[in-house]
């Protein structure tokens, strides 16, 4: 019997063009009324939410692989992750250059992140002349070391400066900082506004944190959100990621919550399932999250 050979682009293409079916899927899941909605439903819902994905999704894929996996599933708006956009590890052109390929694809940059912060005036400023050269208006961030106030006084000296606003990533009960988003919320209410919050929502339910209550509480430092799905429980040090519609989380009151507070940024799904054949799971993923938002209402006006 003659072999078939499929290349790795034909088969992602193929992984990638099946999971845009998925959105009628995800939203019968979660609802069973997508039909109810009609053909309009999700242009309308992509205009009052940005779904959009963080790259450390394909954080094994090559810059290259993860723009066309994003095309293909029709992703048009990204955070980008370090191996993508090198922020602190190349220089301002080398990000200047790869946010440039992202752009000339089509894509926008809505943040990047992870960006690790220490405590040194040279290692921020870099941080901020890459993400000026890679055209960011936020960062996603953390500091490698909990910072006292001195740090927090240069972290804002640095945003006024460059007018570029950082959103702090909480990590959940291991994490020493901002386990979270409650505490970056406390942490930043005496600084600039620019100073702001990444709400993980798979990490603020392991820290016991409801995320509806935290978009709702903290909407008006909001600049950046993640979703996922996860097994894990309030306090569990330990993630069990899973693809959206199959954990604990309350998807479909975090999506509401977001359409209900106006939020402007992007809401991107940070996929961790299976790092090494990433493009199934974040096309399930995206396609559930597009179904539950063409089933959602708009917010009351």
């Amino acid at each position: 019997m003659d072999e078939i050979l499929v290349t790795r682009r034909e088969a992602l293409a193929k992984t990638a063009m099946a999971g845009l079916m998925l959105p009628l899927a995800g939203a019968a899941r979660a609802f069973g009324a997508l039909e109810a909605a009609g053909p309009a439903a999700a242009p309308q819902a992509a205009a009052r939410l940005n779904l959009g994905l963080a790259t450390y999704s394909f954080r094994k894929l090559p810059v290259d692989a993860a723009i066309a996996a994003c095309k293909l599933l029709g992703v048009t708006s990204v955070s980008v992750f370090r191996v993508h956009v090198p922020i602190l590890l190349g220089s301002p052109d080398d990000c200047r250059d790869a946010a440039k390929r992202f752009r000339d694809a089509g894509l926008s940059i809505a943040s990047t992140g992870v960006v690790t912060l220490k405590d040194s005036e040279s290692v921020m400023r870099k941080a901020f002349e890459c993400g000026k050269a890679a055209g960011l208006r936020t960062m996603t961030a953390s500091y490698a070391e909990p910072p006292d106030r001195d740090t927090l006084l240069m972290t804002e000296r640095f945003v006024r400066e460059y007018d570029i606003r950082l959103a702090f990533h909480n990590h959940g009960p291991e994490d020493k900082i901002f386990p979270s988003p409650l505490d970056v919320w406390n942490a930043v209410q005496p600084y600039d506004e620019r100073l702001g919050l990444c709400i993980d929502v798979g990490h603020s339910a392991r820290a016991g944190t409801d995320p509806v209550e935290a978009i709702m509480k903290c909407r008006s430092r909001l600049y950046d959100v993640h979703l996922k799905d996860t097994l894990a429980g309030a306090g569990d040090r330990k993630d069990v990621p899973v693809e959206m519609g199959f954990g604990r989380l309350d998807t479909k009151g975090i999506i509401a919550a977001l359409v209900r507070v106006g939020f402007a940024g992007q809401a991107g799904l940070e996929d961790e399932t299976d790092a090494a054949d990433p493009v199934p799971g974040v096309a399930q993923s995206f396609g559930y999250m597009r179904g539950v938002l063409a089933a959602t209402p708009p917010a009351a006006s």
